[in-house]
């Protein structure tokens, strides 16, 4: 079998330069979702959009802008449970943007949870008053 033989002294360079690419990474992207969550919050007229710059504070603003109770943010630590109440959270802010609201389900899938955000946050609001929904009732005797 054929080993490669990396030497000792040049392993510590492969793991630190991978673990300065992820930092930069995942602080981009946090800060990207937090700008999206701010000017969605701002969108919808919620009060302290500047939660969504502090960690924890930021799942209070987002259950605020999709009008959910405020206990739900316990489900957040579980797992599982934080999958589905994440889903549903992005729903209700899609529902309030007046954007179609299977976007929430599209938050679970990886390229697409940087996506979505986006879309919502700086895309415009449809102003179009919604038509009401007609309910045909069937009365037989």
């Amino acid at each position: 079998m054929n080993q490669i033989n990396i030497p000792n002294e040049s392993i510590l360079p492969i793991v630190g330069g991978l673990f300065i690419f992820l930092f930069i990474f995942f602080s981009l992207c946090y800060v990207y979702m937090s700008i999206c969550l701010l000017k969605i919050a701002r969108k919808t007229n919620t009060g302290n959009a500047w939660f969504a710059w502090i960690p924890i504070l930021d799942m209070l603003l987002a259950l605020e802008i999709a009008k959910k109770p405020t206990w739900w943010i316990i489900w957040f630590f579980i797992p599982v449970a934080n999958l589905v109440t994440y889903v549903l959270v992005w729903m209700g802010i899609s529902k309030i943007l007046r954007k179609p609201e299977w976007l929430g389900i599209l938050m679970i899938i990886s390229p697409l949870n940087l996506i979505v955000p986006g879309y919502l946050a700086f895309s415009r609001i449809d102003n179009t008053p919604q038509k009401p929904e007609i309910k045909i009732m069937n009365v037989s005797l």
